[in-house]
């Protein structure tokens, strides 16, 4: 998993509450088995015509098909971002698209378990900040944030900062990279002593010497 310290990016806003992770990523796209893949069709109801065929165009209206929103690494949005069912596809599809880091006065509890795991920073801040961060990144072309992990602060360089908090075991696993898997790999030889003293893997091992 790519850990995450310090990021400084593009912010583009996303005033609205509530938003599910069937908004963030349809249905219709859960059949891939990759991870990667899905950034192009992030809110794809939002941003693509309503006809119901294959040849559904991007209308350029929606907030991220703006042309200085191209290249935002870092999504702030309003309440309760990321509720709904709990796909994990969701998280893929934002990370595939190359956001870095999600802000927003509070997250589902699925949304952001599944961040973690993937790399992707939740931040929560106050409905005061978010409100004061959104206002900047509309009004301010080239808004960007500067989102540090190791001192748990978020910033602009013009003025705005604010601090945020996070549990210290998902704060490690982030600033290290370490999802289930590389957790799992740091007692590697705890495991594999514990294997070789095991009663069948002894067996198998003095059957495989005779």
């Amino acid at each position: 998993m790519r850990a995450f310290r310090k990021h400084t990016g593009l912010v583009v806003p996303l005033d609205k509450v509530n938003v599910d992770t069937d908004q963030i990523i349809p249905k219709q796209f859960l059949k891939r088995i990759e991870r990667t893949g899905f950034g192009e069709f992030l809110f794809y109801d939002w941003r693509f015509s309503a006809e119901e065929n294959e040849l559904r165009k991007k209308t350029g209206d929606f907030v991220l098909d703006k042309p200085r929103y191209a290249e935002a690494s870092i999504l702030v949005a309003g309440k309760n971002f990321g509720c709904g069912s709990s796909r994990e596809h969701a998280v893929w599809a934002l990370a595939d698209y190359g956001f870095r880091a999600v802000i927003a006065p509070s997250f589902a509890d699925i949304f952001a378990n599944n961040s973690l795991k993937n790399g992707l920073l939740t931040v929560r801040l106050s409905e005061e900040q978010v409100a004061e961060v959104m206002r900047r990144a509309s009004e301010i072309e080239g808004y960007e944030l500067t989102v540090d992990l190791e001192t748990s602060r978020v910033e602009d360089g013009q003025g705005f900062t604010a601090k945020f908090a996070m549990d210290e075991f998902s704060r490690h696993c982030l600033l290290n990279g370490l999802d289930d898997i590389g957790l799992t790999l740091q007692h590697e030889a705890e495991i594999a002593a514990f294997e070789s003293k095991h009663p069948v893997r002894a067996e198998l091992k003095a059957i495989s010497t005779t």
